[in-house]
């Protein structure tokens, strides 16, 4: 259950980073996405990444699926443990191992944030959403 958690909280958690980190890349409706991202994928609420994968599926779901397979074969790999099936890190006393979940999570966070950030940045198209984010 700990590795579906935290797999489950990747893409909106990756998301919401990759809006902050790199605002440029996004519309200013995916950016305002990307500020409710937060609560949404620590709430291991993962619908929270929806509005990106529509708006550019084939970026933003390869990313998310990479991501999420890292966190959830470390999880796994790390032993932790989970005694609710939902929560995000409101039920973080009820993990096992809690803080190798979290280096799990985070490494998963940064691989799909990493790889949204490359795949957007090499598309050509992108460059307006950049020109107008600045303007």
């Amino acid at each position: 259950m700990a590795a579906v958690m935290a797999a489950g909280m990747v893409a909106p958690l990756a998301m919401a980073l990759a809006t902050t980190v790199r605002p440029g890349l996004f519309s200013e409706p995916e950016r305002e996405n990307g500020k409710a991202a937060w609560l949404l994928g620590l709430s291991f609420i993962s619908e929270g990444a929806i509005p990106f994968a529509a708006a550019d599926p084939w970026r933003v779901i390869v990313s998310s699926v990479a991501g999420s397979a890292v966190t959830g074969a470390l999880a796994m790999q790390f032993g932790t443990t989970l005694r609710a099936p939902h929560g995000g890190i409101w039920v973080l006393p009820l993990i096992g191992n809690f803080l190798l979940f979290l280096v799990a999570l985070a490494i998963g966070v940064l691989i799909t944030t990493a790889l949204v950030v490359a795949l957007k940045s090499g598309d050509r198209s992108r460059q307006q959403v950049d020109a107008a984010a600045t303007v």
